[in-house]
Formats: C-alpha cells, sequence, structure tokens
C-alpha cells in the first residue's frame, strides 16, 4: 500500500540521492578537491530535482494520452519534453498570462473613465536610466541651445513658431504674454543699433540682413541730405519693414492682376491675329460680330443673353413639339403590348394571383384606364374601393354567336337620340365648335371625367350635334306605344309599373330612353339612380324568365346587353343585384332553378370574367351550378333539360380557365345511361349512378328527328304528353345535347387535366354501351352516327393520355468507364499538408486555415481576458466590502464604547446621588 506524499517525496529524495546519511569530513574534503565531480553532482542534482517535481505534480503538464511515439511513425523531433509525452505546460503558461495581464489590462482597467491629472513632460522624467544628475545637466543644456537659438521674441525671421520644451501650455499650445511689460527686452532704447552704427562688430553680424540692408540705404540718404538723423526707435524700424512687405506683396498682386488682364484682351483679339496670320475673309457672322464688339457689346455679354432667351424659348408651351404622328406599325406594336398585358393580368387572376392596379396607358389619346371593382377578386372592400379605377374589367364574356353591330343592326349603345327628346334652344345645347373644342382637348391628352365611365352610349350621346335636357315633362308615345319619358324607377315595383302596358318585346327600347334621359352627366344625382335602376333591370330580366314566353327570348338578350352596358359604369350595384338573385335561389330554390335563374346565371357569364380564381359574382353562380348538376337527381324530362343548360353554362364559364368539374361529367353520364333504351348490365364506371323513373327510356324513335333544345323545354309547364311524339323528341334532343357536351368537355380538357385518362374512360364506356346493337336499334341513324364519332374522338384522346402517362424510368446514359490514373507519390509526404494543384484554391484553403486559427485564438484570448476581469472585479468587490465591514465594525464599536462610557457615567452619577439622600 503506497504511503503518503510526504513519505514518497521522502523516498524518491533519497534514492536520488539528494538526502542520506551526513558526510564526514574525510569525504567533505575528497568531494572539494574533486571539482568536476562536483559540477557533475550539481547537474545530476538539479535533473533530479525537476524530475521529482514532474513526478508529483502532473497537472503542470500537458501529456499525449498514448504517450509519446517512436521514432518511425512520426517525423517530429523527439527531443526534451518530446522525449517524455509533454505536450505543453498548461499552469506555466497560465502563470505568463495572467502576468501580462496585471500589466496590461489591470492598468487599462485602473485608468477606465478617469479623466484629468497632470502629465509631466519634462525631459528625462519617465526614463529610469538616466540618474537625477543627468536630467539636470540635459534640461540646463536645452534651455541655454533655446536661449542662444531665439535672439528675440519679436524677432521676424525666425519660422519656428511652435513652443519648445519649457513652456507655459494650456490645451496642448504655449502661452505668450505680447502685452506683459515683463516680457519686454532688456535693452533700453538708447542702446538699440542706430542707423550710425555700422562697424563689423558681432553684434552687426548677427543682426539680420535686410535690416542691415535698410540701414545702409538710409545712411546714404542722409548723407546725400546732409541733415543730422534723429536715431528710431525699435519700435519704428519694425513697423518701417511691416510696412515695406505689405507694400512689396501688394505690387506683386497687381502685377498678377495687371498680367491676368492682359491676358484676357489677347484671348479675346487672338481670332482677329488668326485672321491676319492666314488672310482669311471674315464671314457674315464674324462682320456682325465685330458690329456687337464695335457697338460696345462684349461676346460673354451676347451669350449670356442668348443662354437666357434659350431657357426662354423651352419654357414657353407654343414652342413644344408637337407629339409625333405614329404609324400604322406602331400603334400595331402598342395594342399587341397592350393586349399582351391585359392576357397576363387575366391568367393571374385565373390562377388566383394578386393583380396590382396599374394604370395603362391607350393608343390614340386614349384615357388612361385600370380595373374595374367587377373584375376585382380579393375581397368586396377592394371591390368597394376601386369602384371607378378600370373602365371594363368585366370581361367580354361568352361570344356564342356574332354581336348585333357585326350582323349589320344597331347597338344598344349605339343609338341616337330621337329629336323629341331633345330640347333644343337651351342653355345646355351644345353648339359644333363646343364639341370641336371638346374633342381636340380629349384628343390632346385631357383626362375624361372619371366618375362616369362613360360606355360608347354616353360618348355618342354627349358629343352629338345637341344634348339631352330633363325630359320629365315631355309627353307623348311613338308608333309602338313606347313613351318618350320615363321616371327612373329605384325598385322592381316600380319598374313594373312603369312598363305596364308596354309590349315585352318593346323594353330594350324603353331601357334605351331611361339612360338617355336619366345620363349621370346631365344632373348631379342621375348616378344614384342609374345605379339603382342597374339593380331593378336585373330584377326584372329574373321576373320575365320565370314567366317566359318562346317569343320574348331576343328581348331578354337585348336586356342583358343593356346590363353588360350598365355594369361598365355601375359595376357594384350590377354585382349586388346578381347576388341578390343568387341568394334568393339558394336559400328558395337550390334544386329547382326556374328559367329566371338560368337566365341570370347567363347574364353573369357575359357581364363578369369566368376565369377569375375567386369572383364575388360567378363564383356563387358556379358552386349553384354545381349544386344542381351534382345533388339534383332527375325525375322528369325538365331536369334533364335545364341540367344540359347548365351543363352548357358550366364549360362557357371554364372556356378560358378550363377548370375540371366532376358534376358535369357525372351528370351527362348519369343522362345518357338514363335515357339508353337498354339499361346497362354492369357498372360502366365510379360515377355514381342514379335509377331513372319508369318510362323515361328511349324506345321506337328510329324515325325521329332530331331538334335542339330551347327555354321552353327547361319549364315544368310546358312539357309535352308522356307517350306522344314530341316527348320522344325531347329525348333524343336531350341525348344529342349530351353526347355534344361530353365531345366539348373531353376538347377542354384533354390537354390540362392530368388524370384525363381516368375521367373519360367511364365516357367511354357509356359511348360504347349506347353504340351497342341493342340500343342502336331504337335511336335516330344521325344520333347513332353523332355517337359513334363521339365513340371515336374520346377513344383517340384516351389513347394520346396514354402514351403522354408513360411510366417513370431511368435515364439511358451510355456507360462510363472507371478512370484509370496513376497515382502520385510524395517522396517527403506530410499529411498535415494539404497538396492541390491548383495553386489559388491551395492559398485560398491556407488564408482559411489562418483565418480560423487566428480567430479562434483571438476568441479564447478575449474569453481569457474577461475571465481576468471578472477575477479582478470580484477581488476588488471583496475588498470594497472587507474594508467597508471593518470600517463599521469599528464604527459600531466606537459607538458602543461611547454608550457604554456615558451608561457607566449614569451609574456612578446615580449611585453618588442615592447616597446624598
Amino acid at each position: 500500500m503506497a504511503g503518503s506524499q510526504l513519505k514518497r517525496l521522502k523516498a524518491s529524495l533519497k534514492d536520488q540521492g539528494i538526502i542520506g546519511p551526513q558526510q564526514s569530513k574525510k569525504q567533505k574534503r575528497k568531494n572539494l578537491l574533486d571539482q568536476k565531480a562536483t559540477s557533475d553532482k550539481r547537474l545530476n542534482r538539479s535533473e533530479a530535482l525537476e524530475g521529482i517535481r514532474e513526478q508529483f505534480n502532473p497537472f503542470q503538464f500537458k501529456s499525449s494520452a498514448r504517450g509519446p511515439k517512436f521514432d518511425v511513425t512520426t517525423s517530429k523531433p523527439t527531443n526534451g519534453d518530446r522525449l517524455k509525452g509533454i505536450n505543453g505546460r498548461p499552469g506555466l503558461s497560465k502563470s505568463v498570462g495572467e502576468e501580462r495581464r496585471r500589466q496590461t489590462l489591470l492598468l487599462e482597467m485602473q485608468r477606465r473613465n478617469k479623466v484629468g491629472g497632470l502629465v509631466d513632460r519634462r525631459f528625462g522624467e519617465n526614463d529610469p536610466s538616466m540618474s537625477l544628475e543627468d536630467k539636470m545637466i540635459e534640461r540646463f543644456t536645452r534651455e541655454q541651445q533655446r536661449g542662444l537659438k531665439k535672439g528675440s521674441m519679436f524677432d521676424l525671421e525666425d519660422d519656428d513658431d511652435e513652443p519648445s520644451e519649457g513652456f507655459l501650455t494650456h490645451g496642448g499650445k504655449a502661452i505668450f504674454f505680447d502685452n506683459d511689460e515683463a516680457l519686454r527686452d532688456d535693452f533700453a532704447d538708447e542702446k538699440l543699433p542706430s542707423g550710425d552704427e555700422s562697424d563689423g562688430s558681432n553684434a552687426e553680424k548677427k543682426r539680420p540682413k535686410r535690416l542691415r540692408l535698410d540701414q545702409a540705404g538710409e545712411e546714404e540718404g542722409l548723407e546725400e541730405d546732409g541733415q543730422p538723423e534723429r536715431k528710431k526707435t525699435k519700435k519704428e524700424i519694425y513697423e518701417e519693414i511691416i510696412a515695406k512687405s505689405k507694400l512689396h506683396k501688394y505690387e506683386r498682386q497687381a502685377a498678377k492682376e495687371e498680367d491676368g488682364d492682359l491676358r484676357a484682351e489677347l484671348d479675346r483679339e487672338l481670332p482677329e491675329l488668326q485672321a491676319l496670320l492666314f488672310q482669311k475673309r471674315k464671314t457674315k457672322a464674324e462682320e456682325s460680330k465685330d458690329a456687337a464688339l464695335i457697338a460696345g457689346v462684349e461676346r460673354a455679354v451676347v451669350d449670356k443673353e442668348y443662354d437666357v432667351r434659350v431657357k426662354q424659348l423651352a419654357t414657353d408651351k407654343r414652342a413644344q413639339p408637337a407629339e409625333p404622328t405614329k404609324s400604322d406599325h406602331e400603334l400595331a406594336e402598342e395594342e399587341a403590348k397592350r393586349l399582351k398585358g391585359l392576357e397576363e393580368q387575366r391568367l393571374k387572376r385565373m390562377r388566383g394571383g394578386l393583380v396590382e392596379d396599374e394604370d395603362e396607358e391607350m393608343d390614340d389619346g386614349e384615357t388612361k384606364r385600370g380595373r374595374g371593382p367587377a373584375n376585382v377578386h380579393h375581397s368586396r372592400l377592394a371591390m368597394i374601393e376601386n369602384v371607378e379605377d378600370d373602365e371594363f374589367g368585366l370581361g367580354k364574356g361568352i361570344k356564342l354567336r356574332p354581336t348585333a353591330t357585326e350582323l349589320g343592326f344597331d347597338d344598344e349603345d349605339d343609338f341616337l337620340i330621337d329629336d323629341d327628346l331633345v330640347a333644343s334652344g337651351s342653355d345646355l345645347e351644345l353648339d359644333s365648335d363646343d364639341y370641336g373644342s371638346e374633342v381636340e382637348s380629349d384628343e390632346g391628352g385631357s383626362e375624361i371625367d372619371s366618375e362616369a365611365g362613360d360606355d360608347e352610349f354616353t360618348k355618342e350621346f354627349l358629343t352629338g350635334a345637341n344634348a339631352v335636357k330633363s325630359v320629365g315633362g315631355g309627353e307623348g308615345k311613338d308608333k309602338d306605344g313606347v313613351p318618350y319619358a320615363f321616371p327612373c324607377p329605384q325598385t322592381h315595383e316600380e319598374l313594373v309599373q312603369a312598363f305596364q302596358g308596354i309590349d315585352v318585346t318593346k323594353l330594350p327600347v324603353a331601357v334605351q330612353r331611361i339612360r338617355a334621359q336619366y345620363q349621370p352627366k346631365l344632373q348631379s344625382g342621375n348616378k344614384e339612380k342609374l345605379g339603382s335602376f342597374s339593380q331593378a333591370l336585373v330584377r326584372h330580366i329574373q321576373f320575365l324568365g320565370d314567366n317566359f314566353e318562346p317569343h320574348w327570348f331576343p328581348t331578354l338578350e337585348g336586356l342583358i346587353r343593356h346590363t353588360h352596358s350598365l355594369a361598365k359604369t355601375f359595376p357594384i350595384e350590377v354585382a349586388k343585384g346578381y347576388r341578390a338573385c343568387l341568394k334568393e335561389m339558394e336559400e328558395e330554390r337550390p334544386l329547382a332553378l326556374t328559367v329566371g335563374d338560368l337566365i341570370i346565371l347567363t347574364g353573369i357569364g357575359t357581364t363578369f370574367p369566368t376565369s377569375d380564381h375567386f369572383h364575388q359574382v360567378v363564383t356563387p353562380a358556379m358552386l349553384s351550378m354545381g349544386r344542381f348538376l351534382g345533388q339534383r337527381i332527375p325525375q322528369n324530362l325538365t331536369d334533364y333539360a335545364t341540367g344540359a343548360y347548365i351543363s352548357i353554362l358550366t364549360l362557357q364559364y371554364q372556356q378560358l380557365s378550363k377548370r375540371y368539374v366532376p358534376e358535369l361529367i357525372n351528370f351527362c353520364l348519369n343522362t345518357l345511361c338514363a335515357l339508353s333504351p337498354e339499361a346497362p348490365r354492369n357498372k360502366l364506371g365510379l360515377f355514381p349512378m342514379h335509377e331513372p323513373v319508369s318510362g323515361i327510356r328511349i324506345k321506337g324513335a328510329v324515325q325521329t328527328p332530331i331538334r335542339k333544345l330551347n327555354c321552353a323545354d327547361c319549364q315544368t309547364t310546358r312539357l309535352p304528353l308522356p307517350e306522344s311524339d314530341d316527348t320522344t323528341a325531347l329525348k333524343i334532343a336531350i341525348v344529342s345535347t349530351a353526347a355534344s357536351i361530353l365531345k366539348a368537355a373531353a376538347g377542354t380538357w384533354h390537354n390540362h387535366t392530368a388524370a384525363f385518362y381516368e375521367t373519360f374512360q367511364p365516357a367511354l364506356n357509356v359511348v360504347e354501351h349506347l353504340t351497342s346493337k341493342a340500343n342502336t336499334n331504337h335511336l335516330p341513324p344521325t344520333l347513332a352516327a353523332q355517337l359513334r364519332e363521339l365513340k371515336a374522338s374520346i377513344s383517340g384522346l384516351l389513347r394520346l393520355a396514354r402514351l403522354e402517362r408513360r411510366p417513370l424510368e431511368l435515364h439511358h446514359h451510355k456507360p462510363l468507364a472507371i478512370r484509370t490514373v496513376v497515382p502520385k507519390f510524395e517522396d517527403s509526404f506530410d499529411p498535415t499538408k494539404h497538396y492541390d494543384p491548383d495553386r489559388e484554391r491551395a492559398e485560398l484553403a491556407k488564408l482559411r486555415a489562418e483565418h480560423k486559427r487566428e480567430r479562434k485564438g483571438a476568441m479564447r484570448e478575449l474569453r481569457k481576458d474577461a475571465s481576468f476581469m471578472a477575477r479582478e472585479n470580484l477581488r476588488i468587490k471583496k475588498e470594497k466590502d472587507a474594508a467597508y465591514e471593518k470600517k463599521y465594525k469599528r464604527l459600531v464599536a466606537e459607538i458602543q464604547g461611547e454608550e457604554g462610557h456615558a451608561a457607566n457615567l449614569y451609574e456612578k452619577e446615580r449611585a453618588a446621588r442615592k447616597k446624598k439622600r
């Protein structure tokens, strides 16, 4: 069992021979005679002590965990500490760093936040190597040199103005007493050198050369005059010297100015000299310029006046150039850019992205028009705030047929006002001159009133030869019985009352006259009136649709066109009218839509952009149509006809955005399966199938012609008898329409739907079932041919979809051979070095490693400094606390001693009083 630390230390010292039995005198004498043995013994003793210290203090050294390496495994020299496996001495390093920080960092901490104090800048004061006698001798020597160097404090020849050592300073600057009598020269005025003292003495030689020359000149002048000259004082001499110096300076400046004037005059006369040298005849411009010079006007003045006139001409509006006329090619390019920008905005809205409200510059002096709130799909608040930003923003709708203008008919926005509606001879009538000036101002690029957002009708009406006045008091009717003047209806009830007695087919004319009579630019309150009228007109369109007659379809179309035109100016009101109809439809008859509801859905699709990802009117309308197609189980032919109508509207809504609507496909496939002559024996797809009512299938309709569906087929009151030929014709029309819808849907979604194959594979199965022999025996040949054509079309599209959806596979790359290179051997390989052939990359790696190493070292030193500062602050705090505690205890002891002494005195006094009693 190992002993204690002291026993082991004594044993180690004894083993090394440092301690042991005491030597005799003879042995000591022998050792003294052998000096070499003594020195060797002393060296061995120090080495032994060092080894014992290392042995008994293992934390003083940093050694490798595995011990020292052999020579064959390392290229580092193995001597000294390396031989013992010692990598460092952390204790020694720590003590050295601690001492260095006490000498530097601790002093900075003690001087921190301390300002002021006297700094002794005397020579040799901070030099510890100089003795006091050397400092005094050196100071005396410098004082004598400074006295010899400067003859006087007023010597102008001395350029050394810097204060030398020994001067009094304040704020780093020397203090001079110019007005102090004590700093005057010790020599009296009579002892100053005068003009007659010109002996070659040393004092005379020390005087400045300029003073000696001036004195000599004055003496010469005196000798010529022959008059005695009194001695000048020192003040007079220096004043004269200063005056002469200023005079010389002024003369130099005057000469310089004269040279500059002469140079400028020479520059002005240089063209004449050149003309004389080259014998060139003067031009008219030069002659006029010479005349201007002769007249006394210089070229610089003429040029300045010319520049002023040019600036005035540039700022004059009459001098501004007109906008150049653009060519047809430039106009076409600008129109193409404008259309491209509009298409990009439409695509953003279709994808649900935000479209910034930016004004677009239009061609041919058109006004700057942005998007209207009817085209904004972010929120209702955005729609209300940006009512007048865009001209349309409503979209052109789905073009189902040529417009009336293309067919040669008049459009409702291009009508002319009858003469009976014009109040001639009034103050509001516009003459041709006013019209012309207005047109010119519009062509010049002036802004048109944006509060109305005029459509084509408003422009035609306001820029005509006559203006419409308030014709509320007019009377009479035209040949069709339509009055010329109407009150502006604000509700649907007022609208019905105003149109009472007017043929339904003439309602577009009545609406046209109301719009003309209450045009917003004629009176301030007309805009609000027409806004309410727009909502009432939307409600009236639904009312007419609910009481639909076959010959009313052109009338409804004309009223929808009027609604579209009003939506350009009143998008919010028209949108509110449509949303009110949709809300009523949702709450009262979500699965029993009427013809009026279908007309409203049609008007929405032609008035607002249906490609937007979200729209305040179009989105609810699309949800209503999807709800009917997906949740309504048809009970009669009217439901099938209504579903076919809504399917067509759905396709028209998605014509541009091409979003997939699963309810449409399910309804069409259910319709074909329900009306097929033979029921399918197997399930034709994953779509939900509804069992049709009895008697709904087609039987024996080979000779029935194919007709088109109309709005009357969607009315329950107009259904034909169950077993009549009209019923069979209606069934054939529904099947033909459903087949056409499937074909159009396949053409719409085959390039835009990833799941086209899974979507239309059931449709192919249904069409194959209809084209089977059992079903074609009951169908007309024309319908059978149409179904076969549909089958071929869907089969081809499915084949293309199958080819486009090839399974994923790896790329086929050409096999590459493994590179075989001869390895590079380094004779003096060092694993700590990087052998990079790219020298720049190697240098960069070296710099990075060095930077990392330096950064880690700096961070380590900063941490050590912070730890040292924390220890010193703690030590200072402890010292302050100990001093405070000592002082506190001393004060408490003093107070207690005084209190005890007072108590003793009190007790003595008390005892004395008792004795006296």
